[in-house]
């Protein structure tokens, strides 16, 4: 099939996007809330003309993800309409974390400094002003937990109302940090695959509702670029030799690979090699089994596995992290509900972050990665940590609790420590 291109779209302010470009068949469709190809049903993603973009003016701009608003779809005017501001978390050099796992450097990207304490504050930073640009006045979500928690409050923030769809099973923690913002949460019985098909029904039948990774998804998805920029900006402006991802539809991961390719393009990094890893949980690995099988289709698998945040079965950008993770030489592991909680462990103790299930299976991935010689030991490595433990707690079950219960006097407390 001949790819088409079309003229640029000047219907709408989406700052440098310049249409939306099939990842299949390459055509070109001007900007509009679609995400399917018209011609062959392929997904949609923002294409760019980017103008000049110096170090200088980034620098100079505020510290959240708008700093980087002149590589994203989003209008020149987003900072003045009400919003989250999510965005400029810390990078950790995690000295403790490599030692205990006897490498040289570790980066801890922690994003749990976010609004709702998760990286999904990004995407939906950017489909919320995407959506305010094309029209909607309602914004929603199907979700595993975190995406709903920052749906719920961006469109508080924003005056908006939102309909939010999550799984019934999902932690009670997630649940009610949705249910405070007042919007309609909705729990639904079956797991998230059910719950993203019940949304693409409903964003047919509601055309001003924004469902932010389905009608406006290509929007949507692009927020995940600001972890590469953020990461390699916390560098002093270069790339890491190599990267862990944790993967639930596998947006995350490409996008990422999508920033760092990005700044290379544009000079505002040396375009030096890297490495990307993808990390899921064993009960719900549909693309680690089909990059070790060495195949390119991704079978849809039943999730069944503590990291619910992970738990999509049938994860939309599945072929595309295997394009990436392939591209760059890199891998894709799993590791079991036990490992997760090994890596909660192991993440707070030696650097004192506490990460939600999501990040101990990057950190217990990471871990297994070393110890094959997938992940070079003595390469810069960053892990992405997406998601507060706080989210998560039920997860840890007993397996932590109190050394010891005492009565109140000293001579109990130094009986208790040994």
């Amino acid at each position: 099939m001949t790819a088409v291109t079309v003229p640029t779209s000047t219907k709408f302010d989406l700052g440098p996007a310049r249409a939306l470009l099939c990842r299949e068949c390459g055509n070109e469709t001007p900007l509009a809330p679609e995400y399917a190809c018209l011609e062959c049903f392929g997904p949609l993603e923002v294409a760019y003309d980017f103008g000049k973009i110096r170090r200088e003016d980034i620098e100079a701009g505020p510290r959240s993800i708008w700093r980087y608003r002149g590589l994203l779809p989003v209008p020149s005017t987003v900072e003045q309409h009400p919003n989250t501001d999510p965005g400029g978390t810390r990078l950790v050099e995690a000295h403790n974390l490599a030692k205990a796992l006897g490498v040289r450097k570790i980066w801890v990207k922690d994003d749990t400094g976010n609004p709702t304490h998760s990286f999904k504050d990004r995407v939906v930073g950017v489909a919320l002003a995407a959506a305010r640009e094309l029209g909607f006045k309602v914004l929603a979500c199907p979700s595993t937990g975190n995406l709903a928690n920052a749906v719920a409050a961006a469109a508080a923030r924003a005056g908006w109302k939102s309909v939010v769809l999550v799984p019934s099973n999902l932690e009670r923690a997630k649940i009610l940090m949705s249910a405070v913002y007042d919007g309609a949460l909705i729990a639904v019985d079956g797991n998230y695959d059910d719950v993203n098909r019940l949304a693409q029904e409903l964003a047919a039948e509601n055309e001003d509702w924004a469902f932010v990774n389905v009608n406006v998804r290509p929007y949507y998805a692009e927020g995940s670029k600001t972890l590469g920029y953020e990461v390699a900006e916390q560098l002093g402006w270069r790339l890491p030799d190599q990267i862990v991802v944790p993967i639930a539809s596998g947006s995350q991961l490409t996008k990422v690979d999508k920033a760092f390719r990005e700044l290379g393009q544009l000079d505002l990094v040396e375009a030096t090699p890297y490495k990307v890893f993808g990390a899921q949980a064993t009960g719900c690995s549909p693309i680690s089994a089909a990059f070790k099988a060495g195949h390119d289709v991704i079978r849809p698998v039943r999730p069944d596995t503590i990291a619910r945040s992970l738990a999509i079965g049938a994860p939309a950008d599945g072929p595309y992290v295997l394009d990436a993770v392939r591209r760059t030489n890199g891998a894709i592991d799993d590791v079991t509900d036990e490992e997760v909680v090994e890596g909660i462990k192991l993440l707070a103790r030696t650097e004192g972050i506490f990460a939600e299930t999501a990040g101990g299976v990057t950190v217990a991935t990471a871990k297994k990665l070393f110890e094959s010689g997938q992940l070079d030991p003595d390469a810069e490595t960053v892990l992405l940590i997406t998601g507060d433990g706080l989210k998560t707690l039920d997860a840890l079950g007993d397996t932590i609790g109190p050394r010891a219960t005492v009565p109140p006097s000293a001579e109990a407390v130094i009986n208790a420590l040994g």
